[in-house]
């Protein structure tokens, strides 16, 4: 019996991924698996190996916050990891080392940071993503984002194990780190060392209360995945979309949000297929009428 086939019967089969999803959109899974507990770590990279070594495709989801996922579902093994660790420790020079596992959502993460005292993750306070989905994309807000906090990675592969990445060697980028464009998709963020710096309790608080209250006042509420185009150099994918008339702009139960243009929302009745027909659509328009080819920053995941 392969590898994959003989612990594949403790996994499920056929799982709507819509509930897991930010947009709540998205077909089934043909494999599923999703750690919690955190007796599940170890057995997570069993699973993912055992599927690497039989070819089976394996996708990770942490918050579903920044994935489409076709109607038409995925093919191979979804993982849903929602194991959460986080160890504080008191460095040299008023900095903190600060260990968190991949299923970490940022949330929990910046709150916990400023309960000790630890700056630098204040801008992930309204982020719904997770720290290894934050790793791959180098997420951000506010101006700051994960390359700041100077992490060191540990990361399973197919052939090498794990592996450990330093601050150089994730190459990070806007929006992107040495795991974003590889070929070979046969790797898993497990967890992250991250550097930061001490701070005071209140005044991290108080930035943290400004960006939320920030966050209420210009995005939308209600089923969608974040922003969905990256920001062109000097300037912004919003304003591209609003000025060529698109905000409310509707795809049967999606649309572009009248409130942030680089947000597209689910109104209740919407499809990945509506979702995607709209995303093309802006990118087109914008293109025809401002002459720039919008990025995506979501990823487009399972069969389209």
């Amino acid at each position: 019996m392969s590898q994959f086939g003989a612990i594949s019967h403790n996994l499920q089969r056929d799982v709507p991924l819509a509930k897991y999803t930010a947009a709540r959109l998205g077909g089934p899974a043909e494999w599923f698996f999703r750690a919690r507990e955190a007796a599940d770590y170890d057995r997570l990279n069993d699973i993912v190996m055992a599927a690497w070594a039989d070819d089976v495709p394996v996708r990770v989801l942490g918050k579903g916050s920044n994935v489409l996922i076709s109607d038409k579902g995925v093919p191979g093994l979804v993982v849903v990891d929602q194991v959460s660790q986080i160890d504080y420790q008191a460095g040299e020079a008023d900095t903190w080392q600060v260990q968190a596992s991949a299923g970490t959502g940022l949330i929990v993460l910046a709150r916990g940071c400023q309960q000790r005292g630890i700056a630098g993750m204040s801008w992930a306070v309204g982020v719904p993503g997770t720290v290894g989905g934050a790793i791959v994309n180098n997420a951000g807000a506010h101006g700051d984002d994960m390359a700041a906090s100077q992490p060191t990675v540990i990361a399973l592969e197919h052939e090498r194990g794990l592996v450990t990445y330093t601050p150089e060697t994730l190459e990070f980028a806007y929006r992107s780190s040495t795991f974003k464009h590889r070929d070979d998709k046969r790797f898993l963020v497990r967890q992250a060392m991250l550097t930061l710096p001490a701070g005071d309790p209140m005044a991290i608080k108080a930035q943290m209360d400004e960006f939320n209250a920030y966050r209420v006042r210009t995005q939308p509420p209600g089923a969608s995945l974040g922003s969905i185009f990256k920001n062109p150099p000097g300037d912004y994918a919003g304003r591209l979309i609003e000025v060529s008339g698109l905000k409310g702009h509707t795809i049967g139960g999606v649309q572009v949000s009248p409130v942030h243009a680089n947000f597209i929302v689910n109104l209740g009745t919407g499809t990945a297929s509506n979702y995607y027909d709209l995303i093309r659509y802006v990118q087109q328009a914008v293109s025809h009428q401002q002459g720039v080819q919008l990025e995506l920053e979501i990823e487009l995941l399972g069969l389209w």
